[in-house]
Formats: structure tokens, C-alpha cells, sequence
């Protein structure tokens, strides 16, 4: 397929894509049509079903990809009628053009790339979910750093921190630190938290913040006092969760967040270099 072929059938693709009101992105089918090289909607329409079917084998919502919607068309007559069309996703377009006629030139060119464009989307969802995490551990680490600070403030004992921390880990989790660290084998000298899911940083988060405003709030002064609220709290943390049904000692283990944080620098330091390299 020459380059200029390409450029411009991707320059086609891209400028038929459009966005809904909440900005995800879709493109209609009856445009998608007659970019795939289809005359006749009953055939198009044939294409559409095998990719619901992929789609369902898949264990994908059908309806979360393919929407039907309706729309008006102009008539030779200048008069106007409503006919049938469909909002497709990204991954929609992908399993029409992989159910398509592989002979036709249009397909062949869809099929690779709407597979590029998912698998880009992929990374970027990836991406963003890591910075999330490393994001929401940075936060807990200040936010532990306050509640530190504040103890010592309040007692003057630079243990009383590992301790009350414990025992609020034991609160959340049902079973103290390290039974949790031999669970999710940790190494050692590493802190739990490092290997944990968002949700249990955010949750072990908003449990020290709790704990750092009662604190201040209620001029609690002794080791004891303290402890009791911080294990209060992640109690009442604990039992949201599993009201919601995630159990926290339940969760697997995620990936060392200092690999994760090296791989993030090195991937923005690439695409400083190179904008197109993460693509």
C-alpha cells in the first residue's frame, strides 16, 4: 500500500471520528461504510452483526460499543427522512473492519489501524491508572508525615508513629503489618504500601487524614488516645469497603511503585525527546 494511500486514508479515518457530549469518541456507521468500501447498508449491516457476536465472545457489553441511534437524511426532493445508524467505539470499528472483506483495500488498512488506535488508547488507560497510584502513594506518604509530625508534637516519643500506624494497618486489614507483608511478599525494609492497589492508598490516606484532624481537633495528647482514634477510623474505612464488597486483605499484590515511578520518568523523558515514541 503506498505511503500516500495511507496518509490519506488515515487522514479520512481521523476526520470521521467524533466525540459525544461526555467526549468519548465514536464514529457512525453508516459513515464508517462507506469508508470500508461498502455500497449496500444490508451488507455493512451483515459486518456489524459478526462484530457484535466477537464483541459478546469477547465478554464485552454489546451495548456499551454498539449504540443504535437514529438520524435525518436529505432527500433529493429537499425533504428530509430518518433512518437507522449506530455509534460505534474504537474497538466496535476494530472487530468490523477484523469481520470485513480482507480483500477490500479499505479493510485491509482498518484492520491495522484500528487495532493501533486501541492498543494506543490501552496504554494511555494503563498510563494514567499508574500515574494515579503513584500520585495517590506520594499523597499518603505526606499525609503520614503529618500525622508523624503531629504525634511527636503531642507525646514527644518518635516511636509512637510505627506503633499507632500498626495498629490502624491491623484495623483496616483484620491482621497486623507484617502478616500482610508475608502475604504480598513484600522485601524487606520495603514499605507495604508500596505494593498496594490504589484503592488501599487512598483508603489508608483517608483514614490518617481523619485521624490528624480529630487529633487537633480533640487535643488528644497520649499514645493510647491516639491510637484508639487512628484504629477507629480504619475501622469505619474497613467497613465501607466491605459494604461495597472489597474485602482488603482479599487484594493481590500490584507492582513495586518504584518501578513503576522509573518507568513513568523514563517514558516521559523519551517522549521529550521523540513526542511520537509512546504512540
Amino acid at each position: 500500500m503506498k505511503i500516500e494511500l495511507i496518509h490519506n486514508l488515515t487522514d479520512t479515518f481521523e476526520g470521521h471520528a467524533q466525540q459525544s457530549d461526555n467526549g468519548i469518541e465514536f464514529w457512525l456507521a453508516r459513515d464508517l461504510q462507506h469508508l470500508l468500501g461498502y455500497t449496500e447498508w444490508r451488507n455493512f449491516n451483515t459486518v456489524i452483526s459478526k462484530a457484535k457476536t466477537a464483541c459478546e465472545v469477547s465478554n464485552f457489553n454489546i451495548s456499551d460499543h454498539f449504540v443504535d441511534v437514529n438520524k435525518m437524511v436529505d432527500l433529493g426532493s429537499g425533504s428530509q427522512r430518518e433512518i437507522d445508524d449506530m455509534m460505534l467505539s474504537r474497538y466496535a470499528c476494530y472487530l468490523i473492519a477484523q469481520n470485513g472483506n480482507s480483500q477490500k483495500q479499505e479493510i485491509a488498512f482498518a484492520q491495522t489501524y484500528f487495532a493501533m488506535q486501541t492498543r494506543r488508547a490501552e496504554l494511555i488507560e494503563q498510563r494514567l491508572l499508574e500515574t494515579e497510584r503513584l500520585s495517590a502513594r506520594k499523597k499518603l506518604t505526606t499525609t503520614e508525615k503529618e500525622l508523624s509530625s503531629l504525634i511527636y508534637e503531642k507525646t514527644g516519643n518518635d516511636h509512637d508513629f510505627a506503633i499507632i500506624r500498626s495498629k490502624g494497618d491491623h484495623a483496616l486489614f483484620g491482621k497486623n503489618t507484617q502478616a500482610m507483608k508475608s502475604q504480598w511478599k513484600v522485601p524487606d525494609g520495603r514499605p507495604l504500601a508500596d505494593f498496594a492497589p490504589t484503592i488501599i492508598l487512598k483508603a489508608k490516606d483517608f483514614a490518617t487524614e481523619i485521624t490528624i484532624f480529630n487529633v487537633k481537633d480533640k487535643d488528644l495528647k497520649r499514645e493510647s488516645a491516639i491510637s484508639n482514634e487512628h484504629v477507629t477510623n480504619n475501622e469505619a474505612v474497613r467497613n465501607t469497603l466491605l459494604n461495597r464488597g472489597i474485602r482488603p486483605e482479599s487484594l493481590s499484590p500490584v507492582e513495586d511503585i518504584k518501578k513503576v515511578e522509573r518507568r513513568l520518568l523514563t517514558e516521559e523523558k523519551r517522549a521529550i525527546k521523540n513526542p511520537e515514541a509512546l504512540e
